[in-house]
C-alpha cells in the first residue's frame, strides 16, 4: 500500500475527485486505488443512494461493497427525494470523517451536478413547491416533457438552450422556479456569480482542501457506445425488468419521482405501462444512456480546474491514478 505523510494535519489535507461518464470503468479505478492506497470511497451517483435500484443503477454486489465500502449507497428509499444540496451536506461531513481518520477521500462518481454542488456551492433559490411541481407534472403527462420544455425556453431561452429535452428533472426544477419566483433560473445563476465574484456570497464554494480531479473515459467515442449498448443489454439479461416491476408493483412510485426517471429505470417503467415495446425500450433505454453520457462530457469539458485524464483502454491508468494520489498527499 501506498505511504501516506498524516494528511490530516496538513493545512489542506488532500480531496480526489474520480469522475467520468457512464460505462466508463470509474469503480473498476476506485477499487484499485483503495486497494493500493490508504483511502475511503464517497459515491456520487443520484441512482445508488437508492436502495432495491441495483441492476439498473450498475451498482457494485453485496459482496463487492463489503470489500470496498462506499459512503453514500443504499442510504434512501426510492420514495424519497435526494437532492445537490443534501449530498453537498453529506459529502462535506464525510470528507471531513475521513480526513480525520487520517485518510484521503475519495468521491467516486457521475453525477456531475453533485460535483458541481459540492466544488461551487448553490444558488440560493426558491424550494420546491409542490402545487407548482403537480402542475408541470400534470402538463408532462398530458402533453409530454417536450410541451413542458418548450413551455420553460420561452420564459428562460437560456435554461431552455442549455438543458435537454430529454432531462425531465433539470426541465421541472428550472420550470418550478420561474414558476414559484417570477425570476428565471439563468437569472439566480447570474446573481449567485455576483455575489461571488464580488464576495459578498454566503458560502465562496471554496473548500479546505488540495483537490485533485481524475476523469476516466475512452479516448473513442464509440467505445463508449459500445460499452453503454452491451451493458444495457447485459442489464436486461441479469434481471433488470423483474427489478423494475417489484418497483412498479409497490403503488407508491411514479415517473414523477428521480428515482423512477433515472436512465434505464423510466424505460422499463414505460415497457410496463405499455407505451413501449420491448424493442423499442431496449433501444430508448440505449439511446437515453448514450445521451447522459453526453451530458457528462460536457460537464467535464467545461470544468473549472485542470483535469487529468485516463483513457479506459490505458494498461497505465491504475499506475497514472496512483501517481496523482502519492504526489498530493505525500
Amino acid at each position: 500500500m501506498a505511504r501516506l505523510a498524516g494528511p490530516a494535519t496538513s493545512e489542506r489535507p488532500p480531496l480526489i475527485c474520480l469522475m467520468g461518464p457512464t460505462a466508463s470503468g470509474k469503480t473498476d479505478l476506485a477499487m484499485h486505488l483503495f486497494d493500493r492506497f490508504p483511502c475511503e470511497l464517497v459515491s456520487v451517483d443520484s441512482v445508488l443512494v437508492y436502495r432495491g435500484m441495483n441492476i439498473g443503477a450498475a451498482k457494485p454486489d453485496a459482496e463487492t461493497l463489503a470489500r470496498y465500502p462506499h459512503h453514500l449507497i443504499d442510504i434512501l428509499d426510492p420514495a424519497e427525494p435526494y437532492s445537490a444540496a443534501r449530498f453537498r451536506d453529506d459529502a462535506l461531513a464525510l470528507i471531513r470523517d475521513i480526513t480525520a481518520r487520517g485518510k484521503v477521500p475519495v468521491l467516486v462518481g457521475g453525477t456531475m451536478l453533485y460535483f458541481k454542488a459540492l466544488m461551487g456551492g448553490l444558488a440560493v433559490m426558491p424550494s420546491a413547491d409542490p402545487a407548482v411541481r403537480a402542475r408541470i407534472e400534470a402538463l408532462a403527462q398530458e402533453q409530454g416533457w417536450e410541451a413542458v420544455h418548450a413551455a420553460m425556453a420561452a420564459a428562460d431561452p437560456e435554461a431552455g438552450a442549455r438543458i435537454h429535452p430529454n432531462d425531465p428533472q433539470r426541465i421541472q426544477r428550472a420550470y418550478e422556479v420561474f414558476l414559484s419566483s417570477g425570476i428565471t433560473l439563468s437569472e439566480w445563476h447570474r446573481r449567485q456569480h455576483a455575489e461571488k465574484a464580488s464576495g459578498q456570497a454566503p458560502e465562496s464554494g471554496v473548500l479546505p482542501y488540495t483537490v485533485r480531479y481524475l476523469a476516466v473515459a475512452p479516448q473513442e467515442r464509440s467505445v463508449l457506445h459500445q460499452r453503454i449498448a452491451e451493458r444495457f443489454s447485459l442489464m436486461l439479461q441479469q434481471g433488470l425488468i423483474s427489478e423494475v416491476e417489484a418497483l412498479h408493483a409497490r403503488g407508491d412510485l411514479d415517473v414523477s419521482m428521480p428515482s423512477i426517471r433515472a436512465v434505464g429505470y423510466r424505460q422499463v417503467w414505460d415497457y410496463l405501462d405499455g407505451r413501449l415495446d420491448y424493442e423499442q425500450m431496449r433501444e430508448r433505454g440505449i439511446i437515453a444512456t448514450r445521451q447522459l453520457a453526453k451530458r457528462q462530457f460536457t460537464w467535464l469539458r467545461g470544468w473549472h480546474a485542470p483535469i487529468e485524464w485516463l483513457d479506459s483502454l490505458d494498461p497505465k491508468r491504475f499506475e497514472r491514478a496512483l501517481k496523482v494520489l502519492e504526489a498530493v498527499a505525500i
